[in-house]
Formats: C-alpha cells, sequence, structure tokens
C-alpha cells in the first residue's frame, strides 16, 4: 500500500519490513509494537495502524484500536483463520469496527481460498456484536506482487481494488471538529530534543500548539497545562503542524506525564474518555540481580537492583499488559505478561541494551474462586506434515492435552487443535520446532479459566553440568555430545553448576 501511493521515489531503495522498526521484529518475522502510518488515495488521507498478530500481544491491540475506524482482516490463505485471529477480530467487533476480509498470500502452492473465506466468516458469524459486521466485503490478493481483485476469476493488477473498498466500507470519523477536545492517549514515545511524545487520536474538538489543556488521569485532573508542538504522521515522516481536527492521530510535546489511557481536554471543557481496559496476564518470572561468579563481565550497563527497577517503571509506561511487583527481596521482581513471547522479548530486548540479570522458570498464574484453585486454559493449533503428526500427539498426549479436531488438507499438512492448561504448553513451542524439523507452526490463545487438575508426570530431558570452574575444551565437549546437547563453544568459560 506504501510502494503504490507513491511514498517512495522511483530510485528509492526499499525493503520488505518496512514498518518492522526494531533488530527483533525483522529477525523474528513478527509484528511486536503497533505502529501507525499513513497513506493518500483520491485526496483522503487514510491512517493505517498495523497491530501484532500474536496473541501474547494483545495488550498492543487493546492499546491501539481505539483510533481505528474499521478494520482489515488478513488471512493466510493456505492458513485459514488462526487462534490468534480470533483474538485479535474479537477485541475489533467489541469496539463495533466493521472488517473488510483480505485474504492473502494467493501465490502459495497449498492456497485454498474458498475454504478459508468460509473459515472465516464462520468466525465473524461467532463473533459479531452487530449485524452489519456480518456484510464484510472479501478482497484477494498477493501483497508480493501488489495486487487485489474481489473476483479470484478476474486476476488483480494493483491494489486498487482494496483502496476503493476502504473508502466505500470505512466510516469517516464521527466526532464532532466543533466541539472541546478530547484526545485519547494510545502510545508513548520520546524524542531527543522534543522529550516525551504522546500519540493519540483526537476524538472530538481540534488540538492546536499552544492550546491551554488537562489531562485526565487515573488519579484526576492535571494542572493546566500548553501543547507545546503537534506533528502528523504523513506516510514514514513525522512533520509537524499548527493544528489537528477530529479523527486524525497526532504526536504531543509538552505534556510530561501524560500516560497511556488518559485523556487531554479542553482546559475549560474536562471531559475524561473510558479508560484502557486490558487483559490479565497469565505467566509470571522473577527477575534478580546477577549473582553467578560471572557477575559484571558482560554488562554494559549498571545492573543493580535499583537500575532493574528503573528499566522495568519505563518498560511499564508502553507495555500495558505487563505487571511488575516486589519479590521475596529487595534484589528480586516479580514480572508478569501474556505468555511465554511476551517474556521472552522483553528479556531479549533488555539483554540488547547491556543489562545482565537472572531469570527464574516461568509459572503460571492462578487465582481463587469459591474455594477452588483455578488456572487458565488455552487453544492450541498446530500445523505439521502428516509425517510428523505421530511425534506431535504423542508429546502432546505426555503433557495432559486433549485433541479437539484433526483435519488434513490435500497437500499433506494436518492440522490438530488441543485444549490444555497453560503450564502443560510451557517450553512445547521449541519442541515442536525440534519435532517436526523446523516445518511446524504453533498459535495459542486463552480460552478462560478452569479448575487446577494433576497433570502426567513427564519425564523431560535432564541437563548436563560443569563440575568444576574453568574453560570448555573441544576434547570435553566432544565426549558431552553423546550424552545430550551442549550450547557451549570451546573456550567458553564455565564455574561449577553451570548448566
Amino acid at each position: 500500500m506504501l510502494k503504490q501511493s507513491r511514498v517512495f521515489a522511483a530510485h528509492e531503495q526499499v525493503g520488505t519490513l518496512i514498518l518492522d522498526s526494531s533488530d527483533l521484529e525483522r529477525e523474528k518475522g513478527i509484528t511486536i509494537l503497533a505502529k501507525n502510518t499513513s497513506v493518500r488515495y483520491r485526496g483522503v488521507k487514510l491512517n493505517i495502524i498495523d497491530t501484532p498478530g500474536h496473541a501474547d500481544f494483545g495488550g498492543e491491540v487493546e492499546r491501539v484500536l481505539g483510533m481505528a475506524d474499521g478494520c482489515l482482516l488478513l488471512v493466510d490463505a493456505a492458513e485459514g483463520p488462526m487462534p490468534q485471529t480470533r483474538v485479535v477480530l474479537r477485541q475489533a467487533l467489541a469496539l463495533g469496527l466493521r472488517p473488510i476480509i483480505v485474504v492473502n498470500k494467493l501465490d502459495r502452492a497449498n492456497a485454498r481460498p474458498d475454504e478459508t473465506v468460509e473459515a472465516t466468516h464462520d468466525l465473524l458469524l461467532e463473533l459479531a456484536t452487530d449485524p452489519v459486521q456480518l456484510d464484510a466485503p472479501v478482497l484477494y490478493t498477493n501483497g508480493r506482487e501488489g495486487t487485489a481483485t474481489a473476483d479470484l476469476r478476474v486476476p488483480g493488477v494493483t491494489l486498487e481494488p482494496l483502496f476503493d473498498a476502504i473508502l466505500e466500507h470505512v466510516p469517516p470519523p464521527r466526532g464532532d471538529p466543533d466541539g472541546p477536545l478530547q484526545l485519547l492517549v494510545s502510545a508513548l514515545d520520546h524524542d531527543t530534543y522534543q522529550g516525551r511524545l504522546a500519540i493519540g487520536r483526537v476524538v472530538r474538538g481540534r488540538v492546536r500548539v499552544g492550546q491551554p489543556v488537562v489531562v485526565c488521569t487515573a488519579g484526576g485532573t492535571s494542572p493546566r497545562l500548553r501543547i507545546a508542538g503537534l506533528l502528523a504522521v504523513e506516510a514514514l515522516e513525522r512533520l509537524p503542524v499548527e493544528e489537528a481536527a477530529a479523527g486524525e492521530i497526532v504526536l504531543v510535546t509538552g505534556l510530561a506525564e501524560a500516560a497511556i489511557g488518559d485523556t487531554v481536554c479542553d482546559a475549560d471543557a474536562p471531559d475524561a474518555l473510558p479508560r484502557l481496559e486490558v487483559g490479565e496476564p497469565t505467566l509470571r518470572m522473577q527477575f534478580s540481580v546477577n549473582a553467578s561468579p560471572f557477575a559484571g563481565r558482560e554488562q554494559q550497563v549498571s545492573s543493580t537492583s535499583r537500575q532493574l527497577r528503573a528499566r522495568l517503571g519505563r518498560e511499564l509506561q508502553t507495555n500495558v499488559a505487563l505487571r511488575v511487583a516486589d519479590g521475596a527481596s529487595a534484589d528480586v521482581f516479580e514480572v508478569s505478561g501474556r505468555g511465554e513471547l511476551h517474556l521472552a522479548v522483553l528479556i531479549e530486548t533488555m539483554r540488547r541494551e547491556g543489562y545482565e540479570f537472572e531469570v527464574s522458570r516461568p509459572q503460571v498464574i492462578t487465582r481463587e474462586e469459591d474455594g477452588h484453585r483455578l488456572e487458565p486454559v488455552e487453544e492450541c493449533v498446530i500445523d505439521a506434515h502428516q509425517d510428523h503428526v505421530g511425534a506431535v500427539t504423542e508429546t502432546l498426549g505426555a503433557r495432559g492435552a486433549q485433541l479437539q479436531s484433526m483435519r488434513t488438507d490435500a497437500g499433506g499438512g494436518v492440522r490438530l487443535t488441543y485444549h490444555a492448561p497453560t503450564r502443560a504448553l510451557i517450553g512445547l513451542r521449541s519442541s515442536i520446532l525440534t519435532l517436526t524439523r523446523g516445518t511446524g507452526v504453533m498459535a495459542t490463545r486463552v480460552l478462560g479459566w478452569e479448575r487446577w487438575r494433576p497433570l502426567p508426570r513427564t519425564v523431560r530431558n535432564g541437563v548436563l553440568t560443569a563440575s568444576q570452574d574453568g574453560t570448555a575444551v573441544a576434547y570435553g565437549l566432544l565426549g558431552l555430545q553423546e550424552r545430550g546437547t551442549p550450547f557451549i563453544e570451546p573456550g567458553t568459560p564455565v564455574y561449577e553448576g553451570m548448566i
């Protein structure tokens, strides 16, 4: 869409991961942080919000959906709707957004667009909150080639049918541009020269540079402030503007204490919007100061408990689905998130920033209700080749997962759907990749809470530990390869008890 809107110059080298700005997103091939951009088509500015599709990053979706008037439901022509599709779609439909179904990757060898559309319509029928949402237009696209068509019998040439569908089916902003200002803060950013940037949509009225405003927070209303500057997103650039009306997404400077979920209002007519509601976390880990014999050797920034607390505090400002609490001692912090991937991304981000710290094994968050202990239960969908189904079902059965359905396609692929407690799925993703030789795909979503039940005792692999301090040598590692899978190289320093 960006390329065909003539955002880039003819001589400009354009990559394929234009909005994936962080190294982690580019390496993993997934969207972690929601981002916004814009294009212009037939004189109309279209604000586009790119949201994550993975259920672990559902907090990012909940954070930004309030800025949208419609949604493009992007579905893989071969895979069809996945569990995370349901998670994101449920949130969008609950806000009254009208979807446009976009069946992408028609060029895949095992594409089955008709079945995909049927499955997507079934999903809409189950989740829709308004009958109007069921009348969703369907477009078939090939993102690699940049084509779209409303009829499979007519090959697409450009993405014009998609742009036309957006103009036809997505309603214009509903806010009154002449009313008192309401701006909902949905994201935060930081600029070296301008400080904190509050990113949000003007829900009602107009916002101007120098305008007196107040910020309605969870604890009350702030003193009068002034808008120091405004930036609007044009394609991939942030351009200064003097004024923005209802429906526009802007970046505001001068609001140093604004937080996600706050409402920026006219100073003479404060009127707060409903605050952001984010789902509860399901998994927790303990972060603590590194106490190993090698502490301090690899850190690039100070990693004392005070520094860890400050870093986690900064993360809480933007990562709305995260929870941080004090642990058993001053050096321990209990960090809770939506899933393994949610916490793993935070850990890897902090590691790359130069922090050095210890993490505990992940534990499932439980709660008490009517005297019973409840735990989260998830739906787990695994796509694998039929040659690997036996190994996958054996592994899931050993973990206490219950098979709900099995579907085979013409290409030899099998989709297995399981229900299992979250604690039974910890560490499963890497096992599935090993069992399927890297070809398996696993997706999960939280179904709800059920009574805690005992799971089968599984015999997991043991570990290899160093018997004394020293340096690993090739001869020693060669002998270990028959007993396990070493993940250190010759020359790596080790200490007694190190795994």
